[in-house]
């Protein structure tokens, strides 16, 4: 963004929520695009015509939004990702209706299913051997961090050959949701998280199998009966050795808000990515 020599205007009203509508445009409309740093503080003032601690109130304001980054007193980054948007936007919705773990977890069983048969649709040949890889990778995982990427990878794949931008963008962020909530409860990458994973490889192939056979209905039956398993195993799981009964509703869902908590509408970090290890 380059400070033109004549001041922007603004209007009567709150001036700092001007500002922060100004600069949400230009980074929704790429002219600020992701990883830019915004002029400084000087610069900004002097753009707008506005005090410091105006332009502060403003950036304060686009980094809850999570659309800037600052740390350390350097000059905010542009952080215009789309999947981080999505997290911040569902993880506030699911706290603020007060939607419940089943709920939540049952609309990635229902969103997987139809990325499934849309990649029974048309997914290609090597398309499919990537998703046959990625279940494979799940079975052969030593740790629970490894089980969990492979899983996340598993999912992500599934959902990038739906050929649907956005289906695949609202998939990463459940899919990071319930995998999360799975590694939490079942103690970290010293717990026991392959008590999840590992027993539904089989339904995991089951469902690489209905997309290589190019069968819409069976991949998105399989993907929901996958689904209904995974979220069983969740409210059983517990740390390693610890036997209890599975979670009532009304824990399954404190502990889906915590984590959403700790790890989306706190921090703002979630990007779910192939990469992700969170």
């Amino acid at each position: 963004m380059s400070v033109p020599q004549t001041p922007a205007k603004i209007y009567r009203g709150r001036v700092a929520d001007q500002i922060v509508e100004d600069l949400r445009g230009q980074i929704l409309s790429g002219s600020l695009p992701d990883g830019s740093r915004l002029p400084s503080e000087r610069e900004l003032a002097a753009y707008y015509d506005v005090s410091g601690p105006t332009v502060r109130e403003a950036v304060r304001v686009l980094t809850a939004m999570g659309l800037v980054n600052t740390r350390n007193g350097s000059r905010a980054t542009v952080t215009a990702q789309g999947d981080t948007l999505l997290a911040m936007s569902i993880a506030s919705v699911v706290q603020v209706e007060r939607v419940g773990a089943r709920e939540v977890l049952g609309l990635l069983g229902a969103l997987n299913a139809y990325a499934a048969e849309l990649a029974a649709d048309h997914a290609a040949e090597d398309e499919v051997g990537q998703l046959r890889t990625a279940a494979q990778n799940v079975s052969e995982a030593e740790s629970a961090e490894e089980c969990a990427a492979a899983l996340r990878d598993f999912f992500f794949t599934l959902s990038e050959i739906s050929g649907n931008p956005l289906l695949a963008a609202l998939c990463r962020f459940l899919t990071e949701t319930q995998i999360g909530l799975a590694l939490k409860l079942s103690g970290g990458d010293g717990g026991d998280f392959g008590r999840v994973a590992r027993p539904l490889h089989a339904q995991r192939m089951r469902i690489v199998a209905a997309v290589a056979a190019k069968d819409p209905r069976q991949a998105a039956a399989v993907v929901q009966e996958y689904h209904r398993e995974a979220l069983t195993r969740i409210a059983e799981v517990r740390g390693t050795g610890q036997e209890a009964a599975p979670l009532s509703e009304t824990g399954l869902t404190e502990a889906l808000t915590g984590w959403l908590r700790a790890n989306v509408v706190l921090g703002g970090q979630v990007s779910p990515s192939r990469n992700s290890l969170s």
